[in-house]
């Protein structure tokens, strides 16, 4: 298994570090597939960088600016691929979408998008996505955007 790093545990690439990957998408309200994706990204070799904490401690709001300077610390880094996946759910996961927004509109980053047909706002990604990225595949399962991580990797 490749290195994992769950916030709010910092990391530093080196050099001669293993490509990382970012996972940008839904956490609140939706089931968790980052475990899937650090799963299968750990067999590829890749660092994974995973924004959702196995026991966050909702209660304390001194978490909220932590949690946010950890995923920006992170999705900024050089060289990272941010891997977006917006899950099926009632929750249209605005932080998600504020996310891609910045990624799309930066041409350096790399990122490959995934969005379920059940994803209330899927019809936003694909449209916004094919905008900003034209040609950028937006995948409806998370299998076939893990697939499309693999093959950037």
């Amino acid at each position: 298994m490749s290195p994992y790093y769950e916030a709010p545990g910092y990391y530093e690439p080196a050099p001669g570090d293993p490509p990382a990957v970012f996972l940008a998408g839904g956490i609140t309200g939706v089931a968790d597939w980052q475990r899937e994706a650090a799963r299968v990204l750990g067999r590829l070799g890749a660092v994974v960088l995973n924004p959702r904490r196995r026991d966050f401690p909702i209660g304390d709001p001194a978490q909220t600016p932590v949690q946010i300077a950890w995923e920006h610390h992170h999705l900024h880094l050089p060289g990272v691929l941010t891997m977006f996946w917006f899950p099926p759910g009632d929750s249209t996961q605005p932080i998600a979408l504020l996310e891609l927004g910045a990624a799309l509109d930066n041409p350096a980053r790399r990122i490959v998008v995934g969005a379920d047909p059940g994803y209330p706002r899927v019809e936003d990604v694909r449209c916004q996505t094919s905008l900003a990225r034209p040609g950028e595949v937006v995948r409806t399962t998370l299998a076939a955007t893990l697939a499309a991580v693999r093959d950037l990797l």
